[in-house]
């Protein structure tokens, strides 16, 4: 992935290391039992909306944000759709012990979603990669200048070469939706909302920030929530 894709980007509202982390896991090295309650939460709307994936993809982070790494998230799940892959994350909201002031809302009171429309090839599995090196840039935004993200907005990179891994695809961008399957959810620690990204190419997008095209217009022409890479524009 580009590590630059992220660097400048514009929203405007309306318009590694693979492991598998379960609940109550015990830190290596530290006899602490961890507060999952959060992360469960989470864990438990997927599990429903894919039954019987109780083991599904995950690439977590060697070093925490809090001691230093890189990483905000602390984890990402992919779940099987059949044609496509559902990404979920794990770190926007308080995933462990409430730590926010604001009881309403878990954290940032978001994480983040997207569905990545299957390959089958033998790139799939780098590009679902680059996708969690992408969530993890989004996610960067958020720790480091506060940005939420909400329904309708857009993302814009300013590059014009495509997000996947080879740069091919005209999709640079994203716009955003309440994950349709996913929603809201009340936990432990407060109000979650899931922030589904679809992506979108940069004719598109260039079209919304001259507000030729409305976010909830370009939504209803894609038809679905799944990022295509190889879809070409649909205005």
């Amino acid at each position: 992935m580009n590590m630059g894709l992220f660097d400048k980007f514009k929203k405007k509202e309306n318009g590694p290391l693979e492991l598998n982390l379960e609940g109550n896991e015990i830190l290596e090295g530290n006899e602490i039992e961890l507060n999952t309650s959060g992360w469960d939460a989470i864990t438990k709307v997927f599990e429903k909306i894919y039954p019987g994936q109780k083991d599904p993809m995950h690439y977590g982070t060697l070093i925490s944000w809090q001691l230093g790494g890189n990483d905000p998230l602390d984890g990402i799940s992919i779940y099987d759709g059949g044609d496509y892959w559902h990404f979920v994350t794990y770190g926007l909201s308080e995933i462990y012990e409430k730590e926010f002031e604001d009881k309403e809302y878990s954290g940032y009171g978001m994480e983040l979603t997207l569905k990545l429309k299957k390959l089958n090839n033998e790139k799939e599995d780098a590009e679902i990669k680059g996708i969690c090196g992408i969530l993890q840039s989004i996610a960067r935004i958020t720790f480091t200048e506060g940005e939420l993200f909400y329904p309708n907005e857009y993302i814009y990179t300013g590059q014009t070469m495509g997000m996947d891994v080879e740069q091919l695809s005209k999709i640079t961008g994203f716009i955003t939706a309440e994950d349709e399957q996913a929603g809201s959810i009340d936990t432990p620690n407060g109000k979650v909302t899931f922030i589904e990204l679809i992506g979108a190419t940069d004719k598109e997008l260039k079209m919304i920030m001259g507000k030729e095209l409305k976010v909830a217009e370009l939504y209803s022409k894609i038809s679905d929530s799944i990022t295509d890479y190889n879809r070409d524009d649909c205005i």
